[in-house]
């Protein structure tokens, strides 16, 4: 992997990182539908008159359906459920379940894909993963009902994560990032606005939430799905879905400088296995097609 490409894998989860935090800030008072509205309708909004600019907009046109399917399976659903889970769970432990989007891509992009599958980079999945729960830490929960739906929900849009990945790769490989992030944002727009009516927030929003929104679609969406579908194309989609490890990493990076949170030696070792297996997964030849 070329050292723009780690880059690009190390700012995008930093982007990401930072999602876990603003979604935690703003889910609880706007819902997850309006928060997800917001998210996906302001990005794809602000990418738009780009894209006219460039003269992109037929480009949609050509891929539409991939593209619709994309910001449903990528966007709309995955978002939708993972604010859902960042209501009931502490962010740390919806990182936990975030983080096993490449152990679900490995097996998804191996079936479906073809791509050759390692016993070198089996291992290093599994030590991201282990990196990723010490890193995190393992608190007692309550089990209550709404724990376990906010658990299958994260799992779930995990999933939505590994599946869609192997699908950009094969039906929008060739279609400029900005064509893919704008599309996809906007379908994922109208595709919960139905949903709207139903889901009012009962709350005003403070300037924080505010703030946490407009960062979420900028930075976590705008920026982030750039580099993604770049990445995507460069890479392949099971190196790509390896940033899910190095996530809960940044989240505690953010939280250390901005909140102050305490690093403890354990965070430190987790950082350094979740490192280590992230090198490990990536650092094989490129992916055999048969």
């Amino acid at each position: 992997m070329k050292i723009s490409d780690t880059l690009e894998l190390l700012l995008l989860a930093a982007l990401w990182g930072g999602s876990f935090l603003f979604m935690r800030i703003a889910a609880p008072v706007l819902g997850p539908v309006w928060l997800i509205e917001f998210r996906v309708l302001l990005a794809g909004l602000i990418l738009l008159p780009i894209l006219m600019r460039l003269d992109l907009l037929q480009e949609i046109r050509r891929n539409l359906i991939p593209i619709v399917v994309v910001g449903w399976m990528n966007s709309a659903i995955p978002f939708l459920l993972l604010a859902f889970a960042s209501v009931s769970l502490p962010a740390g432990f919806t990182s936990i379940l975030n983080a096993t989007v490449p152990l679900f891509g490995t097996i998804i992009a191996s079936v479906w894909l073809k791509e050759k599958l390692t016993t070198t980079r089996m291992i290093g999945f599994v030590l991201g993963f282990i990196g990723v729960v010490i890193l995190v830490g393992w608190k007692a929960v309550v089990a209550t009902p709404t724990f376990f739906m906010a658990v299958l929900a994260g799992l779930c849009a995990a999933l939505m994560y590994a599946i869609s990945a192997p699908y950009i790769k094969q039906n929008l490989t060739g279609v400029p990032s900005l064509v893919i992030t704008t599309g996809s944002q906007l379908s994922a727009a109208f595709l919960l606005l139905p949903m709207l009516p139903f889901t009012i927030p009962q709350q005003i929003p403070s300037i924080a939430v505010v703030v946490s929104v407009i960062a979420l679609a900028l930075l976590s969406t705008v920026f982030a799905y750039f580099l993604y579908f770049r990445l995507i194309q460069n890479i392949g989609s099971t190196k790509a879905l390896t940033v899910a490890y190095l996530i809960p990493l940044f989240a505690m990076l953010w939280g250390a400088i901005v909140l102050q949170e305490t690093v403890t030696m354990t965070m430190i070792l987790g950082c350094g296995l979740v490192l280590l297996g992230t090198a490990i997964a990536n650092m094989t030849k490129s992916f055999t097609f048969k």
